[in-house]
């Protein structure tokens, strides 16, 4: 069970690590916003959201397989 935790606390900083790359890369895009037209700011969040989601299903689904291998050792 204290192994179980010890996944699920990683598995939430890792979360917490690809946040906060988003939030940067979403302040980024901003500051890029006078220099390039609406449209390829807009194009590019709907990627970094896709990119973000992308890699949370990822590590939810690690969590998940390691959750049920944990028990069985």
């Amino acid at each position: 069970k204290e192994y179980v935790k010890i996944v699920r606390a990683k598995g939430e900083e890792a979360k917490v690590a690809i946040r906060n790359v988003r939030r940067k890369a979403k302040d980024d895009l901003d500051a890029l916003s006078k220099e390039v037209g609406e449209d390829d700011i807009s194009r590019a969040e709907k990627e970094l959201d896709a990119v973000t989601k992308a890699h949370v299903d990822g590590i939810d689904d690690a969590l998940k397989r390691k959750e049920a291998e944990l028990p069985e050792v």
